[in-house]
């Protein structure tokens, strides 16, 4: 059994009220939450710091806590929720984006099924790169792995760096065919451990350089589960034009 929280954040610089905007005439956040009702999680709610998103939460029935307006990540606002609910430390919760309308249930389910099964800390998502573009895309953060199947660094530099066939541009050698290398995909499954101790820990070094939070869990010696998945994900929403493409996905429904 396992937790799902969206947190919503009403401030977005790119798209203002981003939780509320329609999407086949419902809120984006409720059309989140919909999808993470479809998972095996024994309990969803909204985490948010805004009164009209709670609001519309509980005009469709949806559990929601309020936070604090503070803070700088979802990450943070799930932590104060385990703390508001007394959670117990072994509880698995799985944050799930609030721009994520077309998360697919089983996704929810596989990141919190690795840390139901295993020890690790965390757990997240990724995909195999197969071009070249992608691969050298810094907005496209990529993970160095374990043998084991756990993450050994997350980056936005093209990891691990294939260096002769970087020069010409071919395969790399060695490489799993279709693989260049693996893209994260930023769904997490944490222990309310973590999540409790995470707050007190200072942002690390690599952290602030390469922009990722995670890295503040691997800096600080926590192990984080990656699940492999065959495709990248449906689209979020970050911008009007995703918003668009996801509208017209929902109406073709």
């Amino acid at each position: 059994m396992f937790k799902a929280v969206i947190p919503a954040r009403h401030a977005s610089t790119r798209l203002p009220g981003k939780p509320l905007l329609d999407i086949a005439g419902k809120p984006m956040v409720v059309r989140v939450a919909e999808q993470a009702l479809k998972s095996g999680a024994n309990e969803v709610l909204v985490a948010t710091d805004h009164s009209e998103i709670e609001a519309v939460c509980k005009a469709h029935g949806l559990p929601v806590v309020m936070t604090r307006g503070d803070w700088p990540t979802g990450t943070d606002r799930i932590a104060e929720v385990i703390h508001l609910k007394g959670w117990s430390d072994d509880t698995v919760v799985v944050n799930v984006q609030g721009d994520e309308p077309l998360i697919d249930p089983a996704l929810i389910d596989l990141v919190a099924k690795a840390l139901l099964d295993d020890e690790q800390d965390i757990a997240t998502c990724g995909h195999s790169i197969d071009n070249w573009e992608e691969f050298k895309n810094p907005n496209v953060v990529k993970i160095a792995m374990r043998e084991n199947g756990e993450a050994l660094y997350f980056s936005r530099a093209p990891i691990p760096y294939p260096r002769d066939a970087f020069a010409s541009e071919t395969w790399p050698s060695g490489a799993p065919t279709g693989q260049l290398g693996i893209r994260h995909i930023g769904l997490y499954a944490y222990r309310a451990r973590f999540l409790k101790m995470y707050q007190t820990l200072p942002a690390a070094g690599i952290e602030v350089l390469e922009s990722l939070e995670q890295l503040r869990a691997l800096a600080n010696g926590f192990r984080i589960k990656v699940c492999m998945i065959q495709d990248a994900p449906l689209p979020g929403v970050d911008t009007e034009q995703d918003l668009e493409k996801v509208r017209a996905l929902f109406g073709s429904r």
